[in-house]
């Protein structure tokens, strides 16, 4: 029952979110609800997943101190808030027609700085980690970037031999979040070596 409570917050508010996001469509305005939806539900998919990991695997999120840790969940969970508001807000006004040459692109490039800051958090992270975190967190950042890297390749030979055909803004919208999964799971795997 001990190693419950950690991840109790993140199993709870994992909930909520999905919840939430299932109930947007109705309650908000036609041009954001099904952003928001995808942008909740997601949320809660990655809240109760990350209560999961923290209830059945703590050794995978307590390697480093404490104090590091909190001021790492602490700049991530800021930065995701910032994005999450410039995707709604971006995708509002975009979808309307929005302005035109170099201010839509601005526009559409406002969720870009949030993510530099979620960069930026897992850069101080990992240089403030003990020499053997910093091996683990190495290990696994350069498996998940070859592994997304051939992944991405190999979509690009098979759209340029037309097996594929998949919208290039999408795929690149999710190169990121796929680099981030990835990670994880290699930082299990690299982990799991050490211990």
């Amino acid at each position: 029952m001990d190693a419950l409570k950690p991840a109790v917050g993140w199993l709870l508010g994992g909930i909520v979110a999905i919840a939430l996001g299932l109930a947007a469509k109705p309650l908000l305005p036609e041009r954001i609800a099904d952003i928001a939806s995808v942008m909740l539900v997601s949320i809660g998919v990655g809240s109760l997943a990350s209560g999961l990991i923290r209830w059945r695997l703590p050794a995978l999120c307590e390697a480093a101190p404490t104090d590091l840790r909190r001021r790492y969940t602490r700049e991530i969970l800021l930065a995701m808030a910032a994005y999450m508001v410039m995707v709604v807000a971006t995708v509002s006004v975009l979808r309307d027609g929005g302005p035109e040459g170099p201010l839509r692109a601005l526009v559409a490039l406002l969720p870009v700085p949030p993510i530099a800051f979620v960069l930026r958090a897992m850069v101080r992270y990992i240089r403030d980690a003990d020499e053997m975190q910093q091996r683990i967190e190495l290990e696994a950042v350069s498996i998940a970037t070859a592994l997304v890297a051939l992944l991405y390749m190999s979509g690009g030979f098979l759209q340029a031999a037309k097996v594929i055909d998949l919208p290039a803004a999408a795929v690149m919208i999710w190169v990121f979040p796929l680099l981030c999964a990835t990670y994880g799971v290699a930082k299990f795997l690299v982990m799991r070596r050490y211990q």
